[in-house]
């Protein structure tokens, strides 16, 4: 691989108010990109000012879908320095990503390099307030002219990054789920393992009709029975029922969440039993029925942690925890959040300072 070429934009975008950020409105000056050429291997890695990409109408992206990307956030730490968090595992799933959608590798240590480089040359950007951060979108297209159905021979790796507040407005506040029986989003053997585009299309026609119906988010049943529970929205999901604390198993549909990890390694430090097992939606709503349902939550790098207030399914709706947040999910949020932050001390090394 080359090496990595920074190229500084001249006019320097006007930054943002940090109180009114929402998620991924604005992006900053500039951004990471490298190619792939088949014989030729990852080349001519370069910083370069943020802006548009020319791309040949017949690119084998927009025909065919190869494409996959990852979510990572750096953070402005209490004492001032600058963190990414497990970084290390997003790259080694973003690789798993390439693997199942035919897409060449990456190494993992050149380009958490390129993105270390990226944010410390836009470390301007990366807000202070509460619930904020830096969001961090490296993501692989193909680029191959070409109109025919197999592996692209041509790629391009970008990374941008945009400064985010809270992924829901309501911020860590339950959200209202709909349960989602008509519509699935993956089946074992498919891409439901890999953060690709098309798992997420695939799932804006549900998303809409749990919005109109005024839900926040939509829990996925398993593609095959539609019977058993697999993920809410975009993130992962966990249970606790009976004092237990449940999420699904990684049955090969389901994402390997960063988050989801980072989730079960606190509860486990804490002394909480998590189980990964098959969980159906029936028993989910029975054991709300019988009081035993205590607390649900979403997990993922965008929202953290996401406190489940209400669930319809059919014609029926439950209220989870009161309607509160739980005091797990709390806990939780504000311990991954204290880590990310330096507030809290890293006892599992998940933080990785910027110099």
């Amino acid at each position: 691989m080359n090496k990595l070429t920074i190229v500084k934009a001249e006019n320097l975008k006007a930054k943002p108010d940090s109180d009114h950020l929402g998620f991924g409105q604005y992006f900053t000056d500039h951004m990471l990109v490298m190619d792939y050429t088949e014989g030729k291997g990852w080349h001519d890695p370069s910083i370069v000012p943020y802006g548009p990409i020319a791309l040949d109408p017949s690119a084998m992206v927009f025909h065919y879908g190869q494409e996959v990307f990852e979510g990572m956030k750096a953070y402005k730490t209490a004492e001032g320095q600058f963190s990414l968090f497990r970084p290390d595992m997003n790259l080694k799933r973003l690789n798993i990503s390439c693997e199942r959608m035919s897409i060449p590798q990456v190494d993992p240590e050149l380009l958490l390099d390129g993105i270390t480089q990226l944010v410390s040359l836009d470390k301007d950007w990366i807000p202070e307030g509460e619930d904020t951060s830096l969001y961090i979108r490296p993501f692989i297209i193909a680029t191959e002219p070409c109109l025919g159905v197999r592996a692209a021979k041509q790629y391009k790796l970008l990374v941008i990054l945009s400064p985010v507040g809270s992924y829901y407005p309501e911020g860590i506040h339950p959200v209202s789920i709909f349960v989602e029986d008509e519509y699935v989003r993956a089946v074992r053997g498919g891409t439901g393992m890999a953060k690709t585009s098309g798992n997420y299309a695939s799932g804006i026609r549900a998303q809409e009709i749990a919005k109109l119906e005024g839900f926040s988010q939509v829990l996925w049943l398993d593609g095959v029975e539609k019977k058993y529970i697999e993920e809410v929205g975009s993130m992962n999901v966990f249970f606790k029922i009976g004092g237990e604390v449940i999420t699904p198993e990684l049955s090969g549909s389901i994402l390997a969440g960063v988050t989801r990890d980072s989730v079960m390694t606190l509860l486990r430090s804490w002394g909480i039993q998590v189980i990964e097992r098959k969980i159906s939606v029936a028993e989910l709503f029975e054991a709300a029925r019988e009081g035993k349902l205590e607390e649900a939550f979403g997990t993922g790098t965008a929202a953290v942690i996401s406190p489940i207030g209400t669930m319809k399914w059919g014609e029926e709706q439950i209220a989870v925890a009161g309607g509160q947040t739980g005091e797990i999910s709390k806990k939780l949020y504000d311990s991954i959040t204290g880590i990310q932050k330096g507030v809290l001390e890293d006892p599992f090394g998940w933080r990785n300072i910027i110099v």
